[in-house]
């Protein structure tokens, strides 16, 4: 599935729009100048299983690398998924 992920820097989130004018979210918030946190993933029901979550979690975490800040996972899926993804763990806080 193709996604299109827009990052929402005022609203402090990653979005994906889906049919029905649904959303999926990825939340962060800025603690301080060097760091994010990652504080909620939400994928409606429907769209589930489609890998949008990994998707946008992989394009914050990119986002994060590219700025250098360091990562808090308070989000339960984004510290699952940069458990399972070692390429990311030198991100965390």
């Amino acid at each position: 599935m193709d996604v299109n992920i827009v990052h929402e820097e005022k609203y402090q989130q990653f979005t994906v729009t889906l049919e029905g004018d649904e959303e999926a979210e990825l939340a962060y918030a800025r603690p301080s100048d060097k760091e994010i946190d990652f504080t909620h993933t939400f994928v409606p029901e429907s769209a589930r299983g489609q890998g949008i979550a990994q998707k946008m979690i992989e394009e914050g975490l990119c986002f994060a690398r590219d700025k250098g800040y360091l990562v808090i996972a308070t989000c339960p899926v984004v510290a699952k998924y940069i458990a399972r993804n070692k390429q990311h763990q030198d991100l965390l806080k």
